[in-house]
């Protein structure tokens, strides 16, 4: 057996760095370049990769020990041994003729992890996704034939709170697909049968699977509010400020990503509050389990299902509809569910108010269409809702008090102009968010909208796409109506209602003259905004619509 030492490299002007996390545990399979421990000074972290692929045979660190460039961290068994490792087969190497008589074998608790090279058929099953039992299937997101990554999604599952993506433990051609849509499944479930090389399937270690290892990539759809974690993974305090970026390693940034997990909203529970692997396995449970505020609040208070008693209300009236009729009912969807939940508070808790006023958009209206003429070979299609995005940010800054939230007896303003914008799907009302709108042009903010809009009629969008908004727009334009009163998106304090605009005649002091007019409805939180506060809001934004060249002043 060829062991090697696999020493700290040249890690810069470091010295005596403490070790806060081990990435591999003895008899882990791992590559070259691969992550072992992760070490912090006072100014940064930094992970140590693996000089060598091969089988991990002992950790010589633990954590809290301090090492330094040419410390010993972990001694690994190395590609050198592949010819004397011949998996279990008693003497010598077996023929191929011989493979089907130790096909049975093969699933015994030890293979040869690094033996590459043979192509074999692989089981892909479902990893752990936390206590959860027969998921259905709705929808699948790979077909037979297709060329498949590690880490790449399969399948999308659904429980009554979340849905999640299941992914690939190993590259390869999927072969075969062993669900289809509707169908349920546990953990341990082959859902796929992968031709792969048979080292990608060596490191599970038995038969069933090893749950820890291959955690589902989460699709942790959710209302307009961001994700908050369940009380046994406290998320941070809403109107806290967090202090630069949450603390986490690269490996668990990465681990965060390919499931969704908004890391600002995990509470770390490693050294110095470090957030681990772990717990962000934890908040995915936790989300999965309705075990956060926005889901369990949907789950006590259905839109239009709650008793009242909380509020001191004589209770909701139980009808047998039945007796007056043929009636059909039909569950709503989680997302209605969970939005209605929110609408519910913000509309019972926020005293809102509602300003009406209309905008000239003749001038703006001519120039949109001009410009989608000009921009026809780029596929990017201005809408109106492009403009007012634009036009609301140089609002928002003229009345910041428009782009704040209330934090107790405090005003948080922000110094981001973060923009929502209201999407209509299949599935019920979602808020994408056009992040920095202020630093993009019209253009950028088009060809972002009709990106995210898709995302939202698929459901495809994250929560990280659907919070962080400090004002939001709710068109109706492609609708009708006239004017309306939407509810305020808490935490902000304001959200503006637009309708469809129509041409109207207009008095301009001599006669009246035909103007295409943009309907606008402004509801503002009255505990920190005025009337005349309100008023002078649409009016400064009307005027911006009337003529865009503002917007440069």
């Amino acid at each position: 057996m060829a062991l090697v030492d696999i020493q700290v490299p040249d890690i810069g002007d470091f010295d005596e760095v403490a070790v806060i996390e081990l990435l591999v545990k003895p008899g882990d399979v791992v590559k070259a370049e691969q992550s072992l421990i992760t070490v912090e000074s006072d100014k940064a972290s930094m992970e140590i990769p693996s000089s060598q692929a091969g089988i991990v045979k002992e950790l010589k660190v633990k954590l809290g020990d301090k090492v330094k460039q040419g410390s010993v961290i972990v001694v690994i068994e190395g590609q050198g041994a592949q010819a004397a490792t011949p998996a279990i087969a008693p003497a010598s190497a077996p023929a191929p003729a011989a493979a089907p008589a130790s096909a049975p074998a093969a699933a015994a608790p030890v293979a040869a992890p690094l033996a590459v090279g043979p192509v074999g058929i692989i089981d892909i099953r479902v990893p752990d996704i936390g206590d959860f039992k027969d998921v259905a299937v709705i929808e699948l997101l790979a077909k037979p034939g297709d060329a498949i990554k590690v880490e790449q999604s399969l399948i999308t599952v659904e429980s009554d709170k979340a849905s999640m993506e299941i992914p690939s433990s190993t590259a390869g051609v999927l072969k075969e697909l062993k669900v289809k849509i509707g169908d349920k499944i546990n953990i341990g479930d082959v859902i796929a049968l992968m031709e792969g090389a048979a080292a990608a399937a060596a490191p599970a270690a038995a038969p069933s699977p090893a749950p820890a290892a291959q955690p589902a990539v989460a699709a942790l759809s959710s209302a307009s509010a961001p994700v908050a974690s369940a009380p046994a993974v406290p998320a941070h305090q809403p109107g806290a400020a967090t202090a630069g970026l949450p603390h986490a390693s690269p490996s668990v940034r990465k681990f965060a990503r390919e499931l969704g997990v908004p890391l600002a909203e995990v509470k770390g529970n490693g050294p110095k509050g470090r957030i681990t692997n772990e717990d962000v396995q934890n908040f995915t449970r936790a989300v999965m389990a309705g075990a956060v505020q926005t889901q369990a609040q949907a789950a006590k208070a259905p839109a239009g299902g709650g008793d009242g008693a909380g509020l001191g209300l004589i209770p909701w009236p139980k009808v047998d509809f039945a007796k007056f009729g043929p009636i059909e009912r039909k569950e709503m969807s989680r997302i209605k569910k969970i939005s209605g939940a929110n609408l519910l508070r913000n509309a019972v808790m926020i005293p809102a108010v509602t300003n009406h006023d209309d905008a000239d958009i003749t001038d703006l209206e001519a120039f949109r269409v001009s410009t989608n003429k000009d921009n026809e070979k780029s596929g990017i299609k201005v809408t109106m809702l492009a403009f007012l995005i634009k036009a609301c940010v140089a609002a928002l800054k003229k009345f910041p008090e428009f782009n704040s939230s209330l934090d107790g007896d405090a005003l948080v303003y922000k110094n981001y102009w973060h923009i929502g914008f209201a999407a209509d799907t299949p599935n019920g009302l979602m808020v994408p968010v056009i992040k920095d709108a202020d630093k993009k042009g019209i253009l950028q903010i088009s060809q972002e909208m009709s990106e995210l809009a898709k995302k939202a009629r698929d459901g495809k969008l994250s929560p990280a796409e659907m919070s962080g908004a400090t004002f939001t727009i709710s068109s109706l334009g492609g609708i009708g109506g006239r004017y309306f009163t939407p509810i305020i998106n808490a935490p902000e304090v304001a959200i503006l209602g637009v309708c469809k605009s129509t041409m109207e005649p207009v008095w301009n002091g001599k006669e009246f003259v035909p103007r295409l007019m943009l309907p606008l409805s402004l509801t503002w939180d009255h505990r920190v905004i005025d009337g005349a506060a309100a008023a002078r809001f649409n009016a400064y934004l009307g005027q911006i619509l009337g003529d865009f060249r503002r917007v440069l002043l």
